[in-house]
């Protein structure tokens, strides 16, 4: 009998079909974990940005845009994270 725990599309999986679930969500949870880091370092980022901003000259903002790149790599990393981790988690 099917676990009725688990949503109804992971209930007749076969072995192959399970592996490659865990898989799935291992890489959403690694992209979850590089989001998680990127963001501590936009965070220490965030420091230097107002400084670089108010005291480069011209268009030579090297801090904010070192800032805006790591925003970019937690927004694609955490979205693609979150759509890998989709379902029941394992219990292990």
């Amino acid at each position: 009998m099917a676990n009725s725990l688990l949503p109804p599309e992971e209930r007749n999986l076969t072995p192959d079909q399970v592996e490659a679930l865990d898989k799935r969500r291992d890489l959403g949870h690694t992209f979850l974990v590089i989001a998680g880091q990127f963001a501590v370092i936009a965070m220490i980022l965030l420091l230097w940005v107002g400084q670089d901003l108010t005291y480069s000259p011209g268009w030579t903002h090297p801090m904010f845009y070192y800032f805006v790149v790591a925003l970019g790599i937690i927004a694609v990393m955490g979205v693609t994270g979150i759509l890998l981790r989709r379902g029941t988690p394992r219990i292990d």
